[in-house]
């Protein structure tokens, strides 16, 4: 049973229009990074390989979002990793980190151009030390979506990303992916660990930056050609 109210239409009244005062324990996640110390355990052929990649995440503040009546703030991200012994893109992934003030809930959502998706729940620690998200294949609602080829090789059958804030500003990760390999009877623990150290402030949601004044319509949006001269 949910505690969801009866009416599911109603759009919360006076939003606070700045995401960045409003993101919980997601605000420490806000800006630009990089790491230089990342390693990735994957499997291969002969087996596990272990890599060292260069790391460069942007988090960046959205509008706030509302369903009905529940009411999100997030963050739009992008991350980029090189191999540190390559030139060419080693990982590439968008999406969504969110927060529900009225519940506490945290929302991770991703999307690999492997062809996998998956939205990932969960709490922040109570003592702001850090949080952790897990998604499942097969959930009815946070899980995980993956191409024909990746379910029949490489299933995905868990996910977790847990972060950890450090007392310097920067913030660690351990993410692990519990993998179904093709012709293995165990399952295989796929980890990718970092540090990131800001490297750059956010840039203000769009809602926030009318709201404070001084600036166009247009502007905030970035449409150059729609007409938005306001």
């Amino acid at each position: 049973m949910s505690d969801f109210p009866d009416d599911i239409f109603t759009e919360p009244e006076d939003v606070d229009p700045n995401t960045l005062a409003n993101l919980g324990p997601l605000t420490r996640l806000a800006g630009i990074w990089e790491g230089q110390k990342g390693v990735d355990l994957n499997p291969k052929a002969d087996g596990p390989e272990r890599r060292e990649f260069l790391e460069r995440i942007e988090l960046q503040p959205i509008d706030p979002q509302a369903n009905g009546p529940q009411l999100l703030y997030g963050l739009r991200y992008h991350v980029h990793i090189v191999a540190s012994d390559e030139e060419t893109t080693f990982h590439d992934q968008i999406g969504y980190w969110l927060w529900e003030p009225a519940t506490g809930l945290v929302m991770q959502t991703l999307a690999l151009p492997r062809g996998q998706t998956a939205l990932a729940s969960g709490r922040a620690a109570e003592d702001g030390s850090g949080l952790k998200v897990r998604a499942e294949r097969g959930g009815p609602g946070y899980g995980i979506c993956s191409t024909d080829f990746l379910e029949w090789a490489f299933r995905t059958d868990a996910y977790e990303f847990d972060v950890r804030f450090n007392a310097d500003g920067s913030w660690s990760y351990t993410s692990t992916t519990i993998l179904q390999v093709r012709g293995r009877e165990a399952p295989f623990r796929h980890v990718d660990r970092n540090t990131l150290v800001k490297v750059g402030e956010p840039t203000p949601n769009p809602a926030a930056r009318l709201a404070a004044g001084g600036v166009k319509l247009a502007e905030v949006h970035g449409f150059t050609t729609l007409g938005l001269d306001r």
